[in-house]
């Protein structure tokens, strides 16, 4: 068969990898725009076409998915099927076209946790499995039949960023064995609609935005656990150290470890020694952080935090 790719994240790059060894013919790449970025604004290329790049493949590059010059690019392409990983919204004109359909990666069980975020939501919520799913794209995002789904357990602390690279790699082998499956014509389509009329409460992962990420600590301590790591590496969970003064200080927290214990704290009270450890507590017990990030500073262990940063008197998080 021959495929069209169309993703821009790292994510997307384990599954071109994939079909490039799987032997398949992929004859273009769909990408974003390169785009300006840091201090001098300098073009960068997405994750996809620095891979492309090496691999001597045809990159496509709209700026608008329903240009005409691009719709009449992918027509001339005559391939069979496109894969679609980690990229934008398709417009009708574009996934209809290949005679074998569109089919998408999504990084979820689906129909659980259809939208922007399925890794952080899933460890978010407490999720204790997860997986990835092959489908048909159709006109409502994350709604097509599905092809294949796999299955994996979610550890007690794994970060949404370790999930992301561990889900990257299984998408990429059901990517695979999705077009095989196409090309022998050997599957069978499952109704999302039909699994969620078995009465199965419906999660959602709508994108995280800036509010989403501020930490509660009048929460319970395992939702607290739960909020950081499904936000790690990022866009990081973050709350404000408050002095007995009222400065506040700006706070990513990246890694943590969870005391399930009963104490007499107030949620969001500070304890350390200034040497090795910050505990802060919520209901039900204490976050131990292991990592964290001041605002305008980098990424440090808890212990190289505080030999710059002292915590004296009655320190809060707000």
């Amino acid at each position: 068969m021959k495929i069209v790719f169309m993703g821009t994240p790292d994510f997307a790059v384990a599954s071109l990898e994939a079909i490039i060894k799987a032997g398949h013919d992929v004859v273009a790449v769909v990408t974003a725009p390169d785009k300006p970025a840091g201090r001098g604004q300098k073009l960068t290329v997405s994750a996809v076409k620095e891979y492309a790049l090496l691999h001597n493949l045809n990159i496509l590059q709209p700026e608008k998915l329903k240009d005409e010059n691009f719709i009449q690019a992918l027509k001339q392409l005559n391939a069979d099927v496109f894969v679609v990983v980690a990229f934008r919204m398709l417009p009708e004109v574009v996934w209809s076209m290949p005679p074998k359909g569109t089919f998408n990666l999504h990084a979820s069980l689906l129909p659980q946790y259809r939208g922007a975020a399925p890794i952080n939501r899933a460890i978010m919520n407490g999720e204790k499995e997860t997986g990835v799913t092959t489908f048909f794209i159709e006109k409502d995002i994350d709604t097509g039949k599905i092809l294949f789904s796999e299955k994996t357990p979610i550890a007690e602390n794994e970060t949404a960023g370790e999930l992301h690279d561990r889900l990257m790699k299984i998408g990429g082998e059901l990517v695979v064995k999705s077009l095989a499956a196409i090309e022998s014509g050997n599957y069978k389509e499952t109704s999302q609609q039909e699994l969620l009329e078995m009465g199965t409460l419906l999660k959602s992962a709508p994108k995280i935005f800036k509010d989403d990420c501020r930490i509660d600590w009048n929460k319970n301590v395992e939702e607290v656990y739960n909020h950081i790591r499904g936000l790690s590496p990022y866009p990081a969970a973050f709350t404000a150290f408050v002095s007995p003064e009222g400065e506040l200080y700006s706070v990513k927290i990246y890694n943590c470890l969870m005391q399930a214990k009963e104490h007499s704290l107030n949620p969001g009270t500070i304890e350390t020694d200034n040497r090795s450890y910050i505990n802060i507590a919520a209901k039900g017990g204490l976050i131990s952080i292991t990592e964290l990030q001041l605002s305008g500073k980098k990424k440090m262990s808890v212990k190289d935090f505080l030999l710059g940063f002292k915590i004296e008197g009655n320190w809060i998080c707000g």
